[in-house]
């Protein structure tokens, strides 16, 4: 019975065994026939496929940058070119220990801390596969070194890198602006804008001014090399060679000698200077001070120099002259007066006795006129002339704020000017509607009084003062003001002029606007608020000089800027055109707590009218005195 159940139990174990080993069997070879198949289909139907993907990882497409296109003025003096530097390489994914190799560079390349500091931050913002400049603008010494030392260094090179240069410096920097490393933000736009196959290979773009305006037409268009590569990732032969395009040359319609005069008549001051030509809409000059050195920007600016720049009470960074927001002062009132006499109010010879004050009606609330005891009898004429506050603060009650806000907006108040640029402000130009929309308040009539003289809640633009002065200067017709003047194209060397664009045609009666021409032309004679500006000249200038309160004073408190903290003293204001029988050259400017318009802003608007008209800087010997009538005066 034992030896039986021990034959069946074999029997079984046997049974079991080959059941096993059949199952196992079918498995292999149903995991066989799978790889089987695989691989017929890898080989047979995908074959093309994977061809193409084996071709693809022996060649290497590189991208061939563009030369970024040039910057000229008007007389085709350079304001931005570009030049070949050599610069020491990092490509953090095929470096295995980044630390230790950049110890080990530093007593090969003289690495300074900025360096070390700026290569952090770009390798914070970049891909590992991206090759980072570790030291720029490599020295014969250093690049002698490193080739010496090249193989102890795996994934560090020297290339030959194309930077942006900036000839003059700080010159026309908020005009220029600069170009600086991409960044996330400029990704989103690149590809927003479908521009990610022709930025391959840029590290930079334009960030300010017309660098950034003129983006597409300055990059220029990216070429393309196939190399062929081995194992090793040697290049072995050039397949392909598809060469990148120039970017085009952009004339701007600066006069870069002009541009000159106009920041170093600036001196210390801060402030904004725009210079039109009214006939054609051209800025002739475009001022913002203080300014920057855009070349400091070029592949990425220096951390502590950044704050800086970004800290500093003085807003160097800040484009005054689109940006800055002033209230316009006197500078407003011939356009105040035109208002008056469009709407058929105070027209000569109706005039007023003007006691130094004017007292608002059922209220009497009194408003000081800048001169004490009043300037006796005055008509519109004298009141732009000698810049009676009295006369306009009648005139503004006459008006009201929503009809004078009405007529100002025409001249571009309170709205963009569209110049070529990015970033404009609008300014404010107020309303009882705005005022109600903004604090929920009623306007009051005291309010009225004080922007009839260009106080209170109106904010300006200089660039917006230019082109507003620019359109009475052309008896209203507004011509969009514009920096371009030509770009001319590298790949077929044509060249693309700009044209006038009309923005509006205003229709004044022609003996208002003799009116108000007169009372502008006698500012700058004896008599005037800036008579010493008008000393001499060959020309006729018409002009208005203005005063803009920083800190407002208390009743009865006489302004003594010697007592006072530099930036709490008034912003000095001045706009003109000349020749005034047909002009050329428009001007609007500002100087922070510059004082007086006619003494501080309007000598530096005389330098640049001699020069643009005389092709001379002013000799005038007047030019820095400062009359009796001025040195009292504060409008």
């Amino acid at each position: 019975m034992s030896f039986i159940k021990n034959n069946q139990n074999i029997y079984k174990s046997r049974f079991l065994f080959k059941r096993r080993l059949a199952l196992l069997t079918g498995l292999i070879s149903i995991a066989f026939l799978v790889v089987i198949g695989r691989f017929f289909y890898l080989q047979i139907f995908k074959y093309d496929f994977y061809k193409g993907l084996s071709e693809n990882n022996r060649i290497a497409v590189i991208p061939n940058v563009p030369n970024r296109g040039l910057i000229l003025d008007r007389n085709g003096i350079i304001l931005a070119d570009n030049y070949f530097v050599y610069s020491l390489e990092v490509t953090p994914s095929k470096v295995t220990n980044l630390n230790k190799t950049i110890d080990n560079l530093k007593p090969i390349v003289e690495l300074s801390v900025s360096d070390l500091k700026q290569f952090k931050k770009i390798l914070r913002e970049s891909s590992s596969l991206d090759s980072i400049p570790i030291k720029t603008h490599l020295s014969e010494i250093d690049a002698a070194r490193f080739a010496a030392n090249k193989l102890q260094f795996e994934g560090v090179e020297i290339k030959s890198r194309l930077f942006r240069r900036y000839p003059k410096g700080s010159f026309a920097s908020h005009l220029i602006g600069h170009i600086n490393r991409i960044n996330e933000e400029d990704k989103e736009t690149i590809k927003k804008l479908g521009w990610q196959q022709n930025y391959k290979g840029t590290d930079s773009i334009g960030k300010l001014g017309i660098e950034k305006y003129y983006e597409a037409r300055l990059h220029g268009t990216t070429g393309f090399q196939e190399v062929e590569i081995d194992a090793n990732g040697n290049s072995v032969r050039i397949l392909n060679n598809t060469p990148s395009i120039e970017g085009d040359a952009i004339t701007l319609s600066i006069d870069a000698n002009l541009q000159d005069i106009a920041e170093n008549a600036f001196n210390k001051y801060r402030g904004a200077l725009v210079a039109i030509n009214p006939k054609n809409g051209e800025v002739l000059a475009f001022v913002s001070r203080p300014n920057f050195d855009p070349n400091h920007f070029v592949g990425g600016i220096d951390l502590d120099e950044w704050k800086l720049l970004n800290e500093s009470l003085d807003k160097p960074m800040l484009n005054r002259a689109i940006n800055g927001l002033y209230p316009p002062g006197s500078t407003i009132k011939p356009f105040v007066a035109l208002a008056a006499l469009e709407n058929d109010i105070r027209k000569p010879p109706f005039n007023i006795k003007d006691p130094g004050f004017f007292t608002l009606p059922n209220s009497g609330h009194t408003y000081r006129d800048w001169k004490p005891f009043g300037h006796g009898t005055v008509d519109i004429v004298m009141a732009i002339t000698i810049s009676c506050d009295t006369f306009f603060y009648g005139l503004g009650i006459e008006l009201g704020i929503n009809k004078l806000s009405e007529f100002l907006s025409q001249f571009g108040f309170g709205k963009l000017t569209h110049i070529d640029m990015f970033g404009e402000n609008a300014g404010l130009l107020p309303s009882t509607e705005w005022k109600q929309k903004r604090f929920k308040q009623p306007w009051y009539l005291g309010e009225t009084v004080i922007t009839s003289i260009g106080q209170g809640y109106t904010l300006v633009t200089p660039m917006q003062l230019g082109q507003a002065v620019a359109t009475l200067a052309n008896a209203g017709l507004t011509i969009q003001p514009r920096l371009i003047q030509s770009i001319k194209n590298s790949q077929t060397g044509k060249m693309e002029v700009f044209k006038n664009k009309m923005v509006q045609e205003l229709h004044f009666k022609p003996e208002h606007l003799a009116l108000v021409k007169e009372g502008m032309i006698n500012v700058t004679q004896p008599g005037g608020t800036a008579a010493s500006v008008g000393a001499g000249a060959p020309y006729k200038i018409a002009a208005k000089t203005g005063t803009a309160q920083v800190v407002e004073m208390k009743a009865n408190q006489k302004y003594n800027p010697d007592r006072m903290n530099e930036r709490h003293r008034d912003h000095a204001l001045f706009i003109a055109y000349a020749p005034a029988d047909d002009p050329t050259i428009a001007i609007a400017l500002i100087v922070e707590n510059g004082g007086h318009g006619g003494s501080t802003a309007g000598p530096i608007a005389r330098k640049l009218m001699d020069y643009y008209l005389l092709k001379k800087v002013s000799s005038n010997k007047e030019e820095n005195k400062v009359s009796s009538l001025e040195s009292e005066y504060h409008d």
